[in-house]
């Protein structure tokens, strides 16, 4: 990649909150794909087993992409609202091996 910045985040939900937190994720996302350039791909998968293990496939165009993302209002309402329904976050930096869509 050309210096971009790839993560997947390993979430845990509250499982009695799991909607909630869906929509609230879902408002997030396509905020960020929609207001800002440097955020190149976020998608968003639960396990078929445990709904509630989220991972988040997360793709920035650089470093400053993902820090100006941080301090977005939609991040920030985001974090806010689901602050209470996140049991476990793991976030890990991860380089890609190849990476292509159709």
């Amino acid at each position: 990649m050309n210096g971009e910045m790839v993560r997947i985040a390993e979430l845990e939900i509250d499982p009695a909150q799991i909607d909630a937190y869906k929509a609230l994720l879902a408002e997030e996302i396509e905020a960020s794909i929609a207001k800002e350039p440097g955020v190149l791909m976020l998608h968003a998968v639960s396990e078929c087993i445990r709904p509630e293990h989220i991972r988040i496939l997360e793709v920035y165009a650089d470093r400053e992409a993902y820090e100006a993302h941080l301090r977005t209002p939609h991040f920030l309402k985001y974090k806010a609202g689901t602050a209470g329904m996140v049991r476990s976050l793991r976030l890990v930096d991860v380089d890609p091996v190849l990476m292509r869509g159709k």
